[in-house]
């Protein structure tokens, strides 16, 4: 019995050992015999041709390990692309826990290494989603209708002398056809040019990577050619060797309308994990570099900027130490989250100026105002919104600018501009607003909601303490009298006001053609230039007077406008100033919808005048070509009378000249103005809180 047992392990062992040769001969000789089967099972599992040269070479000891003098892999059937890889002398290296890994649905395969003469990749993907990368074939009903984002193969070693890539990607608007080449030395180079377009925007990029490749996408890291570091490296040492794998970066690409070019380093070359380095960034708009980026940014001047750029999953974040676009001067602090369901923008927004022409063609205003005014019937911004950009992302950015530069030379910048902006599901609001100017305030909320086709727009913004004097640049005339750097401001003293406001429409010129609300403000501790009270009263004595002697400033009793507005057309309900010479009050309409105006304005006064041309001014005519003018009707009768009455004596001439003053009418006006600013606050009270209703 012993004897049998021994017989037994005897033949066991030789057969053991037979076939631990026969294991070890085939391994040497690469297995050539498993090149049919490997083809035909490759070609099954994923489902498309797969072709050998006959020099085929497999090893399984510590992984798969193929090498082929060519490779071909077929693109699918529905594909128009000639194939999906070709490649010559190849070499792949699979690890089996990798293989493991794919086999219990990771979704993309890890390949270790991927080492060719040349490389041609032809990469396609469709609208509906399928991808030519997209090996899997989906067997269940649910698999079919909703089949799992295709994903590429992820590397830990390329090494290629020479590759061409073409990808076509109806979902990104993409059509790049690239080539590669390695370039061998001290420091390995990588050099990458590519043309096409991307997001339905020309592309055109030139990349030169040098050190250790990376191209892996995911939280591991592999390398090509990259150093070696010994097996017993401490784990102090490992973050040096990480480090060590990061390749350096330089780019220059054109994508679109926008120019960058960026100097840094990245850990994974193709997905661009891990990136860190300086940028430069231009182009015609801030909105050119939105585009291709699938960010919302708003359409401005022609701009530049630099500063530095990191990149950490879908993780974007920006350090900008200057920009500049038209005339203004900026800086600020970003992130881009384009992990979450919609990317959102976030930081702060900075900077010493901000000139308002600049974001002009935001609302469809060019920058050259020039330009602007030529050839237009029309001034006001008849551009549409991009209401599906304002949907396209979420925006949280404090603001905080040193002056806003409102590109006039008649109104003092506000310094600084204060603000908080958000944009969420389409509704972008500016609030928290505090802009300061001569020595008073602006607050309050502009919002925009773009979740319709219709935009809504609403505001509501109250000032105070704003010093006319400072705030308007005036000359003021001195007269004889008196030098230029004594004489009074043409207006002073405090404005006080508050306006609420809505509208609707798809462009500026909709919104404020549709506006409805009311604005009113109130003038506090002012004076008005005695020569100016005189001349819009066509008071030619007074005038004269005023002229000989100096002027002089008339203290204002009471200031006060109320406008409302419906249908986008703006009428005074009062509009009054009321000095201790005269009373003047403002009639008529403003249209934001035909752009047309017609008020008149009428000086009641209280004294006597011997020599006065007094009657209404009208302005009217449009926004683009404004006019002003003498009512003629009451000129001519006093100037008719005074023809008829020089026939008589010359002396009678001046007697339908003579204004002994309207006593009653000022005081009138100046009764109706002081009861005004006593009721409008509780009124702008209610509509305030009947606009934040309306707002949601």
């Amino acid at each position: 019995m012993s004897f049998k047992l021994a017989r037994g392990w005897k033949f066991a062992g030789l057969g053991l050992l037979s076939a631990l040769i026969l294991l070890g001969l085939c391994e040497a000789l690469a297995w050539p015999f498993l090149a049919r089967p490997a083809q035909e099972f490759l070609s099954r599992k994923l489902d498309r041709p797969v072709a050998f040269s006959p020099a085929f070479g497999v090893r399984f000891l510590g992984g798969v390990r193929l090498h082929v003098d060519s490779l071909e892999i077929a693109a699918p059937s529905w594909s128009s692309a000639p194939h999906l890889l070709q490649a010559s002398a190849v070499t792949v290296h699979l690890r089996y826990l990798d293989l493991w890994r794919f086999y219990r649905g990771e979704p993309s395969l890890r390949i270790e290494l991927l080492r060719a003469d040349q490389l041609d990749a032809q990469l396609e993907r469709l609208a509906d989603g399928r991808a030519s990368w997209q090996f899997s074939v989906p067997t269940s009903a649910a698999a079919v209708a909703a089949p799992p984002p295709p994903l590429l193969p992820r590397f830990g070693r390329v090494e290629a002398a020479h590759g061409q890539l073409l990808l076509r990607d109806q979902l990104l608007g993409a059509d790049v056809t690239a080539t590669l080449s390695l370039v061998q030395g001290q420091t390995p180079q990588l050099q990458v040019a590519a043309t096409g377009q991307y997001r339905r925007l020309p592309v055109k990029i030139d990349l030169l990577a040098s050190g250790a490749l990376p191209l892996l996408v995911g939280d591991e890291v592999g390398t090509v050619i990259a150093p070696a570091v010994p097996a017993a490296a401490s784990a102090a040492s490992r973050p040096a060797a990480a480090a060590a794998s990061r390749i350096g970066l330089q780019l220059t690409a054109t994508v679109g309308r926008a120019s960058l070019k960026f100097d840094g380093d990245v850990a994974d070359a193709l997905s661009l994990q891990r990136l860190t380095g300086r940028f430069h960034l231009a182009g015609p708009s801030l909105a050119a570099v939105g585009d291709p980026l699938g960010v919302t940014l708003p359409t401005t001047a022609a701009f530049r900027s630099e500063g530095r750029l990191t990149r950490q999953g879908g993780r974007w974040q920006v350090e900008v130490d200057e920009a500049t676009i038209g005339r203004s001067q900026l800086t600020g602090s970003f992130v881009f989250d384009g992990e979450r369901p919609t990317p959102l923008l976030s930081g702060r927004l900075g900077g010493a100026r901000l000139d308002l022409i600049d974001l002009g063609p935001a609302f469809g205003t060019p920058t050259d105002a020039a330009t602007a005014k030529v050839g237009k019937a029309k001034v006001l911004p008849t551009r549409p919104f991009d209401l599906v950009a304002l949907r396209a992302m979420d925006a949280d950015v404090r603001v905080d600018i040193a002056e806003l530069n409102l590109h006039t030379t008649l109104l003092e910048p506000l310094r600084p501009l204060r603000g908080h902006l958000v944009l969420t599901g389409g509704v972008l609001t500016l609030s928290e607003l505090d802009a300061r100017t001569a020595d008073g305030n602006l607050r309050g909320e502009i919002g925009l909601d773009g979740r319709q086709a219709t935009a809504l727009w609403h505001a509501d913004l109250r000032w105070a303490d704003v010093r006319l004097e400072r705030w308007i640049h005036q000359t003021p005339v001195a007269g004889a009298m008196a030098s230029a750097n004594t004489a009074p401001p043409w207006v002073s003293g405090r404005l006080k006001g508050h306006a609420v406001l809505t509208g609707q429409g798809i462009s500026t010129a909709d919104i404020l053609a549709s506006m409805k609300g009311s604005a009113r403000t109130e003038l506090h501790g002012g004076t008005v230039s005695h020569l100016a009270i005189e001349e819009a009263g066509l008071d030619v004595a007074q005038a004269l007077g005023v002229l000989i002697k100096g002027d002089d400033a008339l203290p204002v009793n009471c200031g006060v406008a109320d406008l409302a507005v419906a249908a986008g057309v703006v009428r005074p309900r009062v509009l009054v100033l009321d000095t201790s010479d005269s009373a003047l009050w403002v009639t008529g309409s403003v249209s934001l919808a035909s752009e047309q105006m017609d008020l008149r304005a009428v000086v009641a006064p209280k004294d006597f005048s011997p020599l006065a041309l007094r009657t209404p001014l009208h302005v009217g005519g449009s926004f683009a070509a404004p006019s002003v003018a003498l009512e003629k009707g009451p000129l001519a009768r006093k100037l008719g009378g005074a023809a008829l009455l020089a026939l008589i004596n010359p002396f009678a001439a001046l007697i339908p000249l003579i204004d002994i003053g309207d006593t009653e009418g000022a005081q009138q006006a100046a009764a109706g103005c002081e009861r005004l600013m006593q009721s409008l606050k509780p009124r702008f009270v209610r509509q305030r809180t009947e606009l934040r209703k309306s707002a949601g």
